[in-house]
């Protein structure tokens, strides 16, 4: 085993066993943090496999994620038919799929733009349905979410406490491990597909449809397939997402919510795992980290005031308006390139330097004529 695979193996172990540990130290604000960016992150995984690698724009990810939030809540629910919520779960993210299914013979014909304007008309026709049908989804007041229990342990209900380590471990707790969960087999089948023949077949169709039809890619299928995938991805985080509000309301699956995950892929980078879930972190943190310190920080309101200072949510969009900016201007690739070329020239200076340290001197002339000389 090479040192740089076992140097990266030892470094996935550590940031495992640190994500595990955090429930025993974070307070609720900062677990409901990472439980929404875990979510975010696996929606912004899908659609960076669908625009990022197969290059296919998307402006409809709200409409699948509220697929999976709205599925997983019917499925679950009274007015729905009440399957077991570990059931719906699965049901919720086949559903998403299904959706993805039936707009995939689009996805298949064009592209580029118009392919952006067909999914947009997916969201208002969502949000259309969302505040209309009141049986299924509640109407404009949204639906609860019912709790998710397996074999009889409740991940979002406080009932039977828990206690480790002397932590009581609540909703917020018990949610964490789960999305962990969800977040990593989603994080590993997405690496497995871009090192897989399906990865190479999306980055051939991506770069060029012509090459990728004499290498032998059947286009359709594989844009079909790669809208598919990205449809259930969405909706496994809109039940993350909805198991993390515990209330789901049409209004939070409008267009604002594409546009950030658009956002999430550009700022982390088009194409790279790692870069969609940097790009989640930053994107959804940012507002509610300056929520929380709105009145420290200058030029922002707090919540509820009407002082005419700008507000946190709209703030924190200038911000990561900004942010996508630079990327564009400075980093093209994101800021998983920005790592990576710098941790390239890192290693090269390293290795020059390692190089130089051990390097023989060369013998000056002067000492190589003396060496020649006889000794009396």
């Amino acid at each position: 085993m090479s040192d740089f695979l076992r140097r990266s193996r030892a470094r996935t172990l550590l940031l495992v066993l640190l994500l595990c540990a955090l429930p025993f130290y974070l307070d609720a604000f900062w677990l409901r943090i990472g439980l929404f960016s875990m979510a975010a992150a696996v929606g912004a995984i899908g659609l960076g496999l669908l625009s990022g690698t197969a290059g296919q724009l998307s402006l409809g990810h709200a409409f699948f994620l509220a697929v999976g939030a709205y599925g997983y809540v019917w499925l679950a629910g009274e007015p729905g038919p009440g399957l077991p919520p570990a059931l719906a779960v699965v049901l919720a993210v086949l559903l998403a799929g299904a959706a993805g299914g039936l707009f995939s013979p689009v996805a298949a014909r064009v592209r580029g733009i118009y392919l952006g304007i067909a999914t947009l008309a997916l969201v208002f026709l969502g949000h259309h349905v969302l505040l209309t049908a009141d049986s299924v989804t509640g109407g404009f007041n949204g639906s609860s979410v019912p709790p998710l229990e397996l074999g009889g342990f409740s991940f979002t209900g406080a009932d039977p406490e828990l206690t480790v380590l002397g932590v009581p471990f609540g909703a917020e707790e018990r949610l964490w491990y789960l999305s962990l969960a969800l977040f990593a087999l989603t994080w590993f089948t997405a690496r497995g597909i871009l090192r897989g023949r399906p990865g190479r077949a999306m980055v051939a169709l991506r770069d060029s449809e012509t090459a990728a039809a004499v290498m032998g890619v059947h286009i359709a299928r594989y844009r079909s397939a790669a809208f598919v995938v990205s449809s259930m991805y969405a909706g496994l985080a809109g039940v993350m997402l909805a198991l993390a509000f515990r209330r789901v309301v049409p209004d939070y699956f409008g267009l604002a919510l594409s546009v950030d995950y658009l956002a999430m892929i550009v700022i982390g980078g088009l194409g790279s795992v790692a870069g969609a879930t940097a790009g989640a972190v930053f994107v959804t943190a940012l507002p509610l980290l300056m929520t929380r310190y709105a009145d420290q920080l200058p030029l922002v309101a707090a919540p509820g005031t009407t002082d005419g200072a700008v507000g946190p949510t709209e703030a924190a969009r200038y911000l990561y308006g900004a942010a996508i900016v630079l990327i564009l201007l400075f980093a093209p690739d994101g800021l998983h390139g920005l790592v990576r070329r710098t941790r390239a020239r890192l290693r090269r200076r390293r290795t020059v330097t390692e190089d130089a340290d051990t390097a023989t001197p060369e013998p000056s002339p002067a000492s190589a004529d003396r060496a020649k000389e006889p000794t009396p």
